[in-house]
């Protein structure tokens, strides 16, 4: 089993009969040498491919196969890449999601003038992935896209996440704050745990359409009596381009998206630089969300050491988290964090996270080397 980031525990691999000897997250049979490719790498190099498929949109790179030591090479070999929609399977259906994972694939390998033929391996880190029947689901579909010899490894986007700070090698915790949000961490033992990422309906506040949707209804209780008077009311109604708040309720539910929710949290973030009380408590709330989950994965992975001060990487990505003017929330993140662990140190990640897949790929790949090399 390649992912399972629920419990924290590896469940054991389940059968499939298509394929004798696979792993659930990683395919175990004998990959082929693989043609020559024309955008670089030898002829037995090959290329890779590196997934990040999340609520708002999905992209993928294709990437030559190589040993980059312990340095990356700047730039990032990226030979192709793509992008699209959501590919969470949760939020546009099963269908939908096949496609646009297929649809960025395929355009990614265009553009680096190579083909399936010449993949080595593919590393999705796609969000909505997490349980055992989620990796199996879309391993199928992986299955029916590449030939038998290419390597398949599924997990959470967060993991791609946390990759593309740590140039592909898994330890430390990753906490992503765009349209959802989710911490996700990995001991050098191999456990791994997560909090968040449970959705919106059941509490996402820390996420962007947490941010947003905890402000659209300061307005509406504001307009009803309810609550404090506040300057979110006149940012969103212009923003929005409505006339009343009471045009607010039939705005929100025109269209369920997560993602159009989300999208006004900088109006969110503006009212707060601009002295607002309203705005300013429903940022301090997600802080403090954001906070507490990064210290539920420390604490159940013992990332700080028996003392509490040992170091580890927080990699920090997603909209919600980039610097503001005057209201910087990932920083106020890893101040609350830092309180607590003082060993923790945040990465702003120098590339996306599909080149971090792209690279876990690679690693696994010459991690599995290695081990049958022994």
């Amino acid at each position: 089993m390649d992912d399972h980031i629920g419990d924290g525990e590896t469940p054991p691999a389940l059968h499939n009969p298509r394929r004798a000897g696979e792993e659930v997250g990683a395919e175990t049979v004998p990959r082929a040498h693989s043609p020559p490719h024309q955008n670089g790498g030898s002829r037995s190099s090959g290329v890779v491919l590196g997934v990040d498929g999340g609520t708002t949109s999905t992209v993928c790179v294709c990437m030559p196969f190589l040993d980059f030591g312990d340095e990356l090479p700047d730039p990032v070999p990226v030979l192709g890449r793509a992008a699209a929609g959501c590919s969470n399977h949760n939020s546009v259906g099963e269908t939908a999601a096949r496609e646009t994972l297929e649809r960025v694939m395929t355009e990614a390998l265009e553009k680096s003038g190579s083909n399936r033929s010449a993949v080595r391996a593919v590393c999705l880190g796609v969000s909505g992935v997490n349980h055992p029947s989620d990796q199996e689901r879309v391993l199928n579909w992986l299955r029916d896209m590449f030939p038998i010899n290419v390597k398949l490894y599924v997990r959470n986007d967060a993991v791609a996440a946390l990759a593309s700070g740590t140039m592909g090698r898994l330890h430390g915790c990753v906490l992503i704050a765009g349209t959802g949000c989710i911490s996700y961490g990995i001991a050098d033992d191999g456990k791994e745990a997560r909090s968040s990422g449970a959705g919106p309906v059941l509490g996402d506040w820390g996420s962007g359409y947490g941010i947003a949707a905890r402000a659209l209804t300061a307005v509406i209780r504001a307009h009803d009596g309810r609550g404090p008077p506040t300057k979110l009311t006149n940012k969103m109604l212009k923003t929005l381009g409505l006339s009343t708040p009471d045009e607010i309720i039939g705005w929100t539910y025109a269209d369920s998206s997560w993602a159009r929710i989300a999208a006004l949290v900088p109006e969110v973030v503006a009212c707060a630089e601009d002295s607002d009380e309203v705005a300013d408590k429903i940022l301090v709330n997600a802080v403090q969300e954001l906070a507490l989950s990064v210290k539920a994965v420390v604490e159940r992975l013992n990332l700080c050491g028996e003392d509490g001060k040992g170091s580890f990487p927080v990699v920090m990505v997603g909209g919600v988290l980039e610097a503001n003017k005057g209201w910087d929330i990932g920083n106020e993140v890893m101040k609350c964090v830092k309180e607590n662990f003082s060993g923790a140190y945040a990465v702003r990640p120098k590339v996306e996270p599909a080149v971090g897949a792209a690279l876990l790929a690679i690693n696994f790949i010459t991690k599995d080397s290695l081990a049958n090399d022994s």
